[in-house]
């Protein structure tokens, strides 16, 4: 019996092999074009994949858009065309270790870091004493939340921030509900490595969808491209490693949340109420006690975690509503 199973074994372990090291799957010709159309800067030594469209002339208005976990800036492309119609500048990057940009690891991912990037890439682009509208989701909230913290302590090189509006990000620890698979990971320990490199399209899809609306799911080939943009550049190796900016929302709490309590820019909320990850009404009722100022726009029932990329019409409509209000 021992040597019928030592038999399976040495036939297994090619075959695991060859399955760890499946390459990435091949762009769609929409993500390769949104590759292609982007551009790359550097920062560090690391390169960082970002978009910048020029819209309306003569508007002074510039957007920059952050983008969530475990995604990345294409996650804007159904609202990209009516943000140029808007403003003057609309930017966006994939922060490092998501979409195109680098996923160096070992590598200490953080939230601070990433707040710098962005800094860091305005300056390049030559806008680092420009007023920036900052729109947010997810894992970008919190990034913007650094930001905010940022500006509002006056430093010199710090982004000036016209206006920021959040969507569906776990800015609160105490009412974020991770998936199953995100606390197996930002805890697993010795685990991490070997689920990071275990997980394939299937784990992947059947973990994201429950968080996208019932009537408002992404199709196999909106996956794919989801899935692609994650395996670029062995992506997938550094999620648990990206994930700790969980543990650094519980520690920073305090200066995250205060930074959007304690400034006078115009906030906003735009809101997939039916979001598994920032439920309803928790979620909500603790924005609106801590940010009694902020304005919030609530979504259709059955809109979820993806806000922008389920209701492209109406995040846009909200947006544009807060926007113009000011």
């Amino acid at each position: 019996m021992r040597e019928w199973w030592v038999q399976v074994g040495l036939l297994a372990m090619p075959l695991l092999a060859a399955y760890l090291h499946i390459p990435p799957p091949q762009l769609s010709p929409a993500l390769h074009s949104w590759k292609t159309s982007g551009k790359f800067f550097t920062y560090k030594g690391l390169r960082i994949f970002y978009q910048d469209s020029v819209g309306v002339v003569g508007s002074p208005e510039i957007v920059v858009l952050l983008h969530g976990f475990p995604t990345s800036s294409y996650d804007w492309y159904k609202i990209w065309e009516g943000l140029t119609l808007r403003f003057h500048r609309v930017i966006a990057l994939d922060f490092l270790g998501f979409g195109f940009s680098d996923k160096p690891r070992p590598h200490h991912y953080s939230i601070f870091e990433q707040a710098s990037i962005v800094e860091a890439l305005l300056r390049h682009l030559g806008l680092q004493n420009r007023r920036i509208n900052l729109l947010s989701h997810d894992y970008g909230d919190i990034v913007a939340q650094e930001l905010l913290y940022r500006y509002k302590q006056n430093r010199s090189g710090r982004l000036t921030i016209k206006s920021l509006c959040l969507s569906n990000g776990g800015i609160f620890p105490e009412t974020h509900r991770p998936l199953l698979l995100q606390k197996l990971l930002k805890d697993g320990g010795v685990l991490s490595p070997i689920l990071t490199r275990l997980m394939n399209f299937f784990v992947f899809s059947r973990g994201l969808t429950p968080v996208f609306g019932p009537y408002t799911r992404p199709s196999e080939s909106e996956l794919w491209d989801m899935w692609a943009g994650i395996r670029n550049n062995d992506g997938n190796l550094v999620i648990d490693s990206l994930l700790q900016y969980i543990n650094q929302r519980k520690k920073f709490r305090r200066r995250w949340v205060g930074a959007l309590a304690s400034v006078t820019i115009p906030i906003h909320f735009i809101y997939g109420p039916m979001d598994p990850v920032n439920p309803y009404p928790e979620f909500l009722e603790l924005y609106r006690k801590t940010l009694p100022r902020s304005t919030v726009s609530i979504l259709d029932d059955h809109i979820s975690h993806y806000p922008q990329l389920e209701d492209p019409m109406g995040f846009l409509n909200a947006y544009m509503g807060f926007i113009n209000s000011f």
